[in-house]
């Protein structure tokens, strides 16, 4: 998995790039299939006393690009908003390609049935012939 952080008018300290990495952990306790993270860390200054923390990632997975955004007063909370949206996204994104695949599985199931129940049918004695 490529990671790659970035800080729009911040600088990045090493203790926010391991808070980002280890939350970052619990992505991939979930799904394991994750090609490359992008995560932006930016400061807007709307006015002096208002700072807004914005904190925004793209995740890029087999088949799909997952993005995910979060505005908070400090950064650690927007960093955790962030990692609680992109974890239902990951789930939800999981969910789906299991889904995907019981549902094809359980169809092959139902036509392999259906042409098992067709061949009995066959081999069963006509029963106009047998009076």
């Amino acid at each position: 998995m490529n990671l790659t952080i970035s800080g729009h008018h911040l600088e990045l300290t090493p203790a926010i790039r391991e808070y980002v990495q280890s939350k970052l952990a619990r992505i991939k306790r979930h799904f394991d299939n994750v090609i490359d993270v992008s995560v932006i860390l930016s400061v807007d200054k709307l006015t002096e006393k208002e700072k807004r923390q914005k904190a925004e990632i793209n995740v890029h997975v087999k088949g799909k690009d997952i993005h995910a955004e979060s505005i908070a007063h400090d950064l650690y909370a927007a960093i955790d908003g962030l990692i609680d949206k992109l974890d239902r996204q990951v789930i939800k994104y999981k969910d789906r390609l299991q889904n995907h695949h019981s549902d094809a599985k359980r169809l092959t199931g139902e036509v392999e049935a259906d042409t098992d129940t067709e061949v009995d049918a066959a081999d069963a004695p006509d029963p106009a012939v047998a009076t």
